[in-house]
């Protein structure tokens, strides 16, 4: 009797094991509520998605609600989409939010824009309200060298068709900053820009920023325009410091010169002297000489210094009637 329990008792606990293995590898009632939900798929597929690695509730559950929201979609189509990395239940959630809001979208552009690294499903929710974009200040000088600060919002919706290799929010914030820039500063005046500041929206829409983005521009709105420095007086400024600056090294350079020149005309002045002194030493030596030849007389010598005597007391003479105050003053 005994034996028999024991029997009985381990073929119960082999029976329940196995039983919850089975269960375990093959997902009954998940068959059963994709029976129950309308989708035709047999235990053997979900067996094999078990070899392949595959979770079937991954690929079962979006398959019902795909089913429930009237959208035709096989299982291997999800099946490998999973097995590429791709999230299948946000590619089925953004079919059927593209469903709900009468948006074209096929499985496999949205599985494409899933794998390209984006949301897709914030792609269609976008695609249905669009978004504001806010631009950092932007500095721009009009034509006469005022500086003008503009906010501008952009309003964007996703292009679907260009999600993939599409250019991203930067891209538009840059294009617009460029567009601001180039309108400001074709302006005459920084008036005209606070006067009309849809100048710049018009401008700028009109350029068509949105080609090769993701995004579609609905309206570009400025929100806030200021006024900055005065660039061209400060640019004026600085040039004209610096312009003298040049004058002042010009100037010092010539006085340089002038100077260096003055110089050298004094020392050609003390050569000249030098020369005169060097002449002067001659002529005792050369009177010298023409006494001992014959060729100068004693008289005519001694004549000559009287001459030179009589010149001297002249030129004192001379000097004395020229300074009479100088004279009284010795006195």
């Amino acid at each position: 009797m005994d034996t028999s329990l024991i029997s009985v008792l381990f073929l119960a606990v082999v029976v329940i094991i196995a039983l919850s293995v089975f269960f375990t590898f093959v997902p009954v009632m998940l068959w059963i509520s994709a029976l129950a939900s309308g989708v035709r798929i047999g235990i053997i597929t979900l067996v094999a998605m078990r070899l392949r690695r595959v979770l079937p509730s991954r690929i079962v559950n979006p398959m019902i609600k795909a089913t429930k929201a009237g959208i035709e979609l096989t299982i291997n189509q999800l099946e490998s989409h999973f097995l590429a990395g791709g999230n299948v239940d946000r590619v089925v959630n953004a079919l059927i939010a593209a469903h709900r809001a009468n948006i074209h979208l096929e499985f496999e552009r949205a599985a494409a824009i899933d794998l390209a690294g984006r949301d897709v499903l914030q792609a269609v929710q976008m695609s249905v309200n669009p978004r504001v974009i806010e631009t950092p200040t932007v500095s721009a000088v009009s034509k006469d060298g005022i500086e003008v600060k503009v906010i501008a919002r952009v309003t964007v919706r996703a292009n679907i068709e260009r999600l993939v290799g599409g250019a991203g929010e930067e891209t538009i914030i840059a294009r617009v900053g460029e567009g601001i820039v180039t309108t400001v500063g074709s302006s005459g005046s920084h008036k005209d820009v606070l006067e009309n500041p849809d100048l710049i929206s018009r401008t700028v829409l009109g350029k068509g920023l949105d080609a090769g983005t993701a995004f579609e521009i609905l309206s570009i709105d400025i929100a806030d325009v200021d006024v900055g420095k005065n660039i061209g007086a400060n640019l004026q400024t600085e040039q004209a410091e610096a312009d003298k600056r040049i004058a002042q090294a010009k100037a010092e350079e010539r006085r340089a010169m002038a100077v260096a020149q003055e110089q050298e005309m004094k020392a050609k002045v003390v050569e000249m002297k030098a020369k005169v002194v060097e002449a002067e030493s001659e002529v005792p030596l050369a009177m010298a000489e023409a006494l001992r030849e014959g060729k100068l007389g004693v008289m005519d010598y001694m004549n000559l210094k009287n001459i030179d005597a009589d010149t001297q007391m002249r030129s004192s003479l001379g000097k004395m009637n020229n300074n009479p105050g100088q004279q009284g003053e010795d006195a």
